[in-house]
């Protein structure tokens, strides 16, 4: 969040990977095996080349996991329209790219106005300074580590500068992560500062999720607990 203690640790599975046949027992292995949350990517072969689910998917996860925190990915043009069938759908927090919207503000005031946290992310190419003005309006900020879209591409250790600049600059705010992202490459966006980490492929064809989070979550509190000693 933008104010208070400091930031927790948040594992949160990329459903996106599962076998989508069997979503909801693919979502609720992953919460016994210790996620915090479940990361729900919303395409719309539009904003992305790729299309994927929208809220009737929402809809019927709900009432079989009515106590998880649902982060809605919504790689989508125009964000606004779609705010209001989230959160009646029983999203979460409603997470929009800076580049999908001319009006982020507007855009962030109607989210919360829903009753939905709210999250803001930017492209790999689009310098982090953008989200300056908005840092203060947002629960969590999303730093793309790769082009969003596609699933299993290479993680792109050049965009931690961007994380690391939100955790000196602002603080407390929680940091998302988000591509590529998995035991091989955790210690780069924990060092940076993030603390929401997304893992899609890394975690869901892990033969031991439940030992892969733990590792992941050690390695950011690790850090965590480092940079809290060098302040």
């Amino acid at each position: 969040m933008a104010s208070g203690s400091c930031c927790l640790v948040k594992i949160g599975p990329s459903i996106l990977n599962s076998d989508l046949s069997n979503l909801a027992s693919e979502c609720q292995r992953m919460m016994d095996a210790g996620a915090d949350y479940l990361h729900l990517d919303v395409m719309d072969g539009h904003f992305v080349p790729n299309l994927t689910f929208g809220h009737p998917v929402v809809k019927c996860l709900r009432p079989k996991l009515p106590d998880v925190f649902f982060d809605m990915h919504m790689m989508v043009a125009k964000p606004e329209q779609w705010i209001e069938e989230m959160q009646a759908a029983g999203a979460s927090q409603y997470t929009f790219h800076y580049e999908a919207t001319e009006d982020p503000k507007t855009c962030i005031r109607k989210i919360k106005e829903a009753g939905m946290k709210a999250g803001i992310g930017i492209k790999p190419k689009t310098p982090v300074e953008v989200l300056d003005p908005f840092i203060d309006l947002v629960d969590m900020v999303l730093i793309m580590t790769v082009e969003p879209g596609f699933g299993g591409q290479k993680f792109m250790g050049d965009m931690m500068p961007k994380i690391a600049y939100l955790r000196e600059h602002f603080g407390q705010i929680d940091i998302e992560v988000d591509g590529g992202v998995g035991p091989a490459t955790i210690q780069q966006c924990a060092d940076a500062g993030a603390n929401m980490i997304v893992s899609g492929s890394a975690l869901i064809n892990s033969e031991n999720p439940r030992e892969t989070i733990r590792y992941m979550r050690t390695v950011v509190e690790e850090a965590i607990q480092r940079s809290q000693l060098e302040r």
